[in-house]
């Protein structure tokens, strides 16, 4: 997976700032790190689902295992 450095991301922002204009591009990043930080709780509450699934399955184990041994 390549990479992308700092001297990429400069050039990317150069572009932005022609083709969009100095006025739009703040309002631009706002989006943007909207959109990222929506993006972040997304996957984050997945995670979160996920890994509540795993403690519910390993609870019942021991349920089950703790019914077997009385």
């Amino acid at each position: 997976m390549p990479t992308i450095g700092w001297f990429e991301i400069l050039i990317v922002v150069g572009i932005a700032i022609i083709v969009l204009g100095p006025k739009d591009f703040p309002v631009m990043l706002k989006k943007v790190g909207s959109w990222i930080g929506t993006a972040k709780r997304y996957v984050n509450n997945i995670q979160n689902e996920v890994s509540n699934i795993d403690i519910d399955e390993n609870e019942m184990k021991e349920n089950k295992e703790d019914k077997k041994n009385d």
